[in-house]
């Protein structure tokens, strides 16, 4: 039998939150015009074909928009641009307000500065509770910088030697 009396959002999210994650700003062009979001839950999830996961919630109002289009941009930020992980992450603005970036092979949104992007085609949607999971073939990429991931570690941002340190702080 399981234990639900330690499974309130707060625990979850504190527990959750120990696993460093990258954070990704997916991005599409629509009919009207450049939409994104900031997505931490992105991971590769298969070589041979090549596919990747993420999972936006289910109240997000831009993961909609950016369904239809039917294909979109992985976008993978360095550490020095938290800003735009903050920039992507608020509802009701314009998100590419002062943001350079130029069209993918798709003709989707490559931000500036981007570690890497990764042009992707939807293949599936599941039922993850009060996320979707969206699955999908990867069908041009490339590495754009050798500089360090930005990270999301115990509900903050950081960076690997931040993360670093503060394992070594609480081990």
């Amino acid at each position: 039998m399981t234990d639900t009396a330690n499974l309130d959002p707060r625990r979850l999210r504190d527990i959750f939150g120990s696993f460093a994650t990258g954070l990704t700003v997916i991005t599409a062009n629509t009919p009207s015009g450049p939409a994104g979001f900031t997505c931490q839950s992105f991971a590769a999830l298969s070589l041979a074909p090549a596919l990747v996961t993420f999972s936006p919630a289910r109240t997000s109002s831009t993961w909609p928009v950016l369904r239809k289009a039917g294909s979109f941009t992985i976008n993978v930020l360095p550490a020095e641009h938290q800003h735009l992980a903050g920039q992507f992450a608020r509802s009701g603005a314009d998100k590419f307000a002062g943001v350079d970036h130029t069209p993918s092979p798709l003709g989707h949104p490559v931000l500036a500065d981007a570690l890497a992007w990764i042009d992707c085609e939807i293949q599936a949607e599941h039922d993850g509770g009060d996320h979707t999971i969206v699955v999908a073939a990867v069908r041009h990429l490339a590495l754009e910088s050798e500089g360090d991931p930005l990270l999301f570690f115990r509900g903050r941002y950081g960076e690997l030697s931040q993360v670093e340190r503060l394992l070594q702080v609480a081990g």
